[in-house]
């Protein structure tokens, strides 16, 4: 048995929110990532994804988005969306994968950025 005197009570002040749908835990505002954190796994996930997917079709074995899809089992805008960030700036990539800071901008608006000139892309970025 213990006495009252024996425990320890410690409180941390998180906060749980949702962010893409799912919850997630915040930490206090004056708290800063580390810096192993700072590359949203999302955006790794996807940015790997669509390598994968670019290997695939230039190696000749999708001749069509459309069949990518159907053998991945998306949806063909959500497979030809994500695609693009297989042609991300080089800078960018590196910035998004192995460089430490957070980034500022969303998986959404990434699909997107790969259009723009790749001086474009790492200005954007940047913000």
């Amino acid at each position: 048995m213990t006495n009252s005197n024996d425990t320890i009570r410690i409180l941390i002040p998180l906060k749980v929110r949702k962010k893409n749908g799912r919850p997630k835990i915040l930490p206090p505002a004056d708290h800063s990532p580390s810096a192993d954190q700072a590359q949203d796994p999302h955006i790794l996930r996807a940015i790997g994804r669509a390598w994968s997917w670019r290997r695939r079709m230039e190696a000749g074995e999708f001749a069509t988005i459309q069949e990518l899809a159907e053998a991945v089992g998306l949806a063909e805008r959500h497979v030809s969306r994500q695609l693009r960030l297989a042609y991300l700036a080089p800078e960018v990539l590196k910035r998004l994968t192995c460089g430490r800071e957070a980034s500022m901008v969303s998986l959404y608006d990434l699909c997107f950025l790969a259009g723009e000139t790749w001086q474009e892309q790492a200005e954007r970025t940047l913000r």
